[in-house]
């Protein structure tokens, strides 16, 4: 705690963000059908279908409508083929929205915040945060089923943003499907804000830059992200907030939420993150010895779904990088 004291946090923008958001998945069944009404006539079905159901996303209802789950009077139409009025839209829906049956399991959260709408985390280092190949349980969607078992009715357990396993930090969970909806939504709208400490190798020699290079799968290695040209847009802003020997203490923020977005534009600078054994390499050995991608989520910041006013949040960093931290300051 007493470095962050020493370390100047002051957030010049607040409101930049990283949407690095998920689909919400299916929601709970609506009604099975529905009368288009005449004052909809000449918009598109995914337009109107996000006018009768605004509870749900536009992409979600883009899905039904390809995957054929929405029937115009009997027929498979396109999202972009267009309603008159008088039309009956059919709906073949799940009626749950779960991906799949997820066990409920007692592992510790640390809770920032929670009320009838969202849950906020600071997310421990290890902790992936939903199932997956290689990690069936044991996972913060299996936590906050334990924690709230009404959450199983949500996609994704009401999560709505990752973080990677070892990356610790502030997240956000919606408690409802309308509260999922709307914090998809922030995120697509770039009205959430993110900010991440990141300690990278060498020393960056501009105090305060952005990285503006498209992000996608690595050519050869599968398992990475790299700048590549077919990527997608990718923006992150960094400010350096002190220098050590052989590493650079530095924020974050970012425009866009692509995968491992922060460590893949610092390593393309040349400076990847202390401890990062996937994007660093055999050829920077710079810095500190640490276990794991030293990079840590200390401000979230929203609008909340329910009230409609600005909130946000800080915690300190992670006890691990906390001790790094100390380690460097040391004389």
């Amino acid at each position: 705690m007493a470095t962050l004291d020493r370390v100047n946090l002051t957030i010049e923008n607040p409101w930049e963000e990283e949407p690095e958001e998920y689909s919400s998945g299916l929601p709970a069944a609506p009604p099975s059908r529905i009368e288009i009404p005449a004052a909809l006539a000449g918009q598109r079905i995914d337009q109107a279908l996000a006018q009768l159901l605004p509870e749900h996303s536009r992409n979600r209802l883009q899905g039904w409508v390809r995957e054929g789950a929405v029937l115009l009077d009997g027929v498979q139409v396109a999202p972009k083929h267009k309603v008159w009025g008088g039309e009956w839209m059919s709906l073949s829906l799940p009626e749950s929205v779960a991906d799949e049956t997820h066990a409920a399991q007692d592992i510790p959260l640390r809770i920032v915040f929670e009320d009838d709408t969202l849950i906020v985390i600071d997310k421990p280092v290890g902790l992936v945060v939903h199932p997956g190949n290689g990690n069936r349980d044991g996972t913060l969607l299996n936590a906050l089923l334990h924690h709230d078992p009404a959450l199983a009715a949500l996609p994704r357990a009401g999560i709505v943003h990752r973080l990677d396993k070892d990356t610790s930090g502030l997240m956000v969970v919606a408690r409802t499907l309308q509260s999922q909806t709307d914090l998809v939504r922030q995120l697509q709208a770039r009205s959430v804000s993110r900010h991440y400490l990141a300690l990278a190798q060498g020393s960056l020699a501009a105090r305060q830059g952005t990285v503006d290079e498209p992000i996608g799968r690595h050519p050869v290695h599968r398992t990475r992200m790299a700048v590549v040209a077919s990527g997608k847009p990718a923006v992150t802003h960094y400010t350096v907030r002190r220098r050590y020997e052989d590493c650079t203490l530095v924020e974050c923020r970012l425009e866009t939420g692509r995968t491992h977005q922060i460590r893949v534009h610092l390593a393309h600078l040349g400076h990847p993150l202390v401890g990062d054994a996937l994007y660093a390499g055999r050829r920077h050995r710079l810095g500190p010895a640490f276990p794991r991608q030293a990079l840590h989520a200390f401000r979230l910041a929203l609008v909340h779904p329910a009230s409609g006013q600005p909130v946000a949040w800080e915690v300190p960093l992670a006890d691990d990088l906390t001790q790094l931290i100390d380690s460097l300051e040391r004389p």
